[in-house]
């Protein structure tokens, strides 16, 4: 049986360039009940975990990971390409297909022994997720688990990339090749 929230997930073809299609998750967050829907489950699964930080990545992470971090009762870190947090940071720096990037939290965001749910809005090759966890281990933070609205399934293997963890994906839509 489908997933209802498929259905506001918008397909935009050639978007950032030709030959991707991209998933728009915008379409979900805009109506009430799917949005809700999407944070519940999240929510629900990683309730009485004892999380204490939810750690998201910008910029549609922050989206989610705001009502999340508010209904756990944790606090809330944003994690974000370098260059764009006011105080001192501590960064990571990970492999791209084609090259690399960096992610960045402030220094004193996680202290050792915050219990830590990392999320983001899409899990495509994980190198973004594997280096937040990264991040999160960096100032000795527990990594709980690592949640996603949307997984990519089929050649990128994103998932592979995290394992060890507690990975919670709402929907898995296929790559079409």
């Amino acid at each position: 049986m489908e997933d209802p929230l498929l259905k506001y997930i918008r397909n935009v073809p050639d978007w950032p360039k030709p030959g991707i299609q991209f998933k728009d998750i915008t379409t979900l967050c805009k109506a009430y009940e799917p949005f809700k829907e999407s944070c519940d489950r999240i929510i629900n699964h990683y309730k009485g975990k004892g999380i204490t930080k939810v750690a998201a990545i910008e910029a549609r992470g922050y989206v989610w990971g705001g009502v999340i971090a508010y209904h756990l009762g944790a606090g809330f870190v944003l994690m974000r390409k370098p260059g764009k947090l006011p105080a001192e940071t501590i960064s990571v720096t990970y492999d791209l297909e084609y090259g690399t990037d960096s992610i960045e939290m402030h220094k004193d965001a996680i202290i050792k022994g915050d219990k830590v749910l990392v999320f983001d809005d899409l899990l495509a090759t994980g190198g973004t997720a594997k280096a937040a966890c990264h991040l999160v281990e960096k100032v000795n933070g527990d990594v709980i688990g690592v949640a996603f609205v949307i997984e990519l399934t089929g050649s990128l293997h994103g998932r592979d990339k995290l394992k060890g963890y507690d990975v919670l994906s709402l929907l898995e839509i296929p790559i079409v090749e």
